[in-house]
């Protein structure tokens, strides 16, 4: 699919059922999530689309680790040279590759199928290395600034990130979805850990709101949130 404008210098790049998210600055690019294996040739695809080259990617910056999010990031590495980023829970499985932690469905019938239907185990993905570990709170220094937030339960090793342009912009990875509406995700290691995540991302102020699963929403995000959570877990 082609790279989609979400606003300036901020483009999704949908790989099968995950999004990945391209930050465009005048020091290069930075790549949010590489998709499950075999999704590296569809990103260099999508930046080509949009001008640039796989060397104007320079960082690779992971969520947490789960196979639709980190698969291709040795692939993507290897083509491109960028340095990586995970926070220190999560970064071991994608160095080894493998070690994968259980995750189980979210309440409710429909999401029980759903999980069923599109979640699949995976034992083991390429290996690759992770340069830079990133605790919560932490600025990456790179596409004007991202900040770390430490939203465990769907992964225990899982950030959020904010970016400051646009009035704000959340990378809310699968704390939540937005498919069909804002919801949880299909699925968490600690269901109870996803929801204090929830409410301290709801306390946030943003624009823009991204996802690993659906559509972004591109105006008035953080009062959508705190309608939904912002009363806390």
């Amino acid at each position: 699919m082609a790279p989609k404008l979400i606003a300036p210098g901020l483009y999704a790049i949908p790989v099968g059922a995950v999004n990945t998210f391209l930050l465009d600055s005048c020091r290069g690019c930075t790549l949010i999530d590489t998709g499950f294996p075999g999704s590296a040739d569809r990103i260099l695809r999508a930046m080509r689309q949009i001008g640039k080259q796989p060397s104007d990617l320079r960082h690779i910056v992971l969520t947490h680790a789960h196979p639709d999010h980190i698969g291709s990031l040795a692939v993507l590495k290897g083509a491109t040279g960028a340095v990586a980023y995970m926070h220190p829970l999560d970064a071991p499985i994608a160095i080894a590759g493998t070690g994968f932690r259980a995750v189980h469905a979210a309440p409710g019938r429909l999401t029980g199928l759903m999980f069923r239907l599109f979640v699949r185990p995976v034992d083991a993905i390429a290996p690759a290395t992770v340069e830079h570990q990133v605790r919560d709170g932490e600025t990456l220094p790179i596409a004007g600034g991202l900040t770390a937030i430490h939203v465990p339960g769907h992964c225990a090793g899982q950030l959020a990130f904010l970016w400051p342009q646009h009035g704000g912009v959340l990378f809310a990875a699968d704390a939540c979805s937005n498919l069909p509406g804002l919801g949880l995700s299909l699925g968490y290691e600690d269901l109870e850990e996803g929801r204090r995540s929830l409410g301290r991302l709801a306390a946030l102020d943003f624009q823009i709101a991204c996802f690993g699963h659906g559509g972004a929403i591109l105006q008035d995000a953080s009062a959508r949130f705190r309608r939904k959570w912002g009363s806390g877990p």
